[in-house]
């Protein structure tokens, strides 16, 4: 077996197996579902359900100008299509900066696609998909965003998926100015997240339900219009970090292997030419 493959069968043990305390009630707030998100096991665990009246969700406590967010999350088992499970960051205001984490349901058997998306001042179009290499619903995995003023990194298990880097010398907008809060939620988008919406919601499986544990922050808080980070460095290796050789060919590994769409390469869709930052950002 090859040491990157050893690497990935550690990793997916990993997320499987390592499980420590986290208290939802001191982080999050369940923000919306009348009663669907629930927050059980001492903090430990969060579930939001979905059924055909409403959805569901909560967000972090704290807004924060950089960080690295850890969230281990079960989707939706079964016929999910037509449902949206998410982690996301984002500021408020008609000009938000966003970081994404959507998955977007299918029906049993089918894989789900992994929407990934990055939003600076209310623009995205940045749109990169991937099918997982495992079975989301079967055991709880790891999703991170990294957010740094250098760079952007989402990973699944550790594995990166997506490097965006920030190109603002080259003209190209980078969220770094405004405050985010963590979202996450499940809800019913049946008419575009599964095959475009040809496939529909079917609620005789409702309610669905999605789980989350063993979240992990480690930002910037920012609050009071201040960072905690604006007279010390965080000390941590994120507000730094940069993808190294392994790193990078982890990443291209993903993106040969399981990228279903990706924006830089869409010239359907940029026939002027592939936006400026597909030069130098995965």
């Amino acid at each position: 077996m090859s040491p990157f493959k050893i690497f990935l069968f550690t990793a997916l043990l990993a997320a499987v197996l390592s499980f420590s305390a986290a208290d939802f009630n001191s982080d999050v707030n369940v923000a919306w579902g009348n009663g669907r998100g629930k927050i059980l096991n001492n903090g430990q665990l969060l579930t939001l359900s979905l059924d055909k009246s409403s959805g569901s969700g909560f967000q972090s406590k704290t807004e924060y100008l950089f960080g690295k967010i850890d969230m281990q999350i079960k989707l939706v088992p079964g016929n999910s299509a037509g449902t949206v499970t998410t982690f996301y960051l984002k500021s408020e205001g008609s000009t938000w900066d966003e970081i994404d984490f959507e998955f977007l349901g299918n029906m049993s058997g089918d894989p789900y696609t992994l929407h990934t998306n990055v939003y600076t001042q209310g623009k995205g179009d940045k749109e990169q998909q991937f099918y997982l290499w495992f079975d989301p619903t079967a055991n709880f995995h790891t999703y991170s965003i990294l957010w740094n003023p250098q760079r952007i990194i989402l990973t699944v298990d550790d594995t990166p998926i997506r490097e965006f880097k920030n190109s603002e010398s080259i003209g190209v907008l980078f969220p770094k100015s405004k405050p985010m809060r963590m979202y996450a939620s499940l809800w019913n988008a049946d008419d575009w997240a599964t095959r475009g919406g040809l496939v529909k919601t079917d609620w005789s499986k409702a309610p669905f339900m999605a789980s989350y544990r063993n979240i992990k922050i480690d930002g910037c808080a920012h609050i009071n219009g201040r960072s905690s980070c604006s007279t010390t460095k965080p000390s941590s290796s994120w507000y730094t970090q940069q993808m190294d050789a392994t790193s990078q060919a982890r990443l291209r590994w993903v993106q040969k292997n399981y990228m279903i769409y990706n924006y830089c390469t869409d010239r359907k869709r940029f026939p002027q030419g592939i936006p400026r930052e597909c030069a130098t950002s995965a």
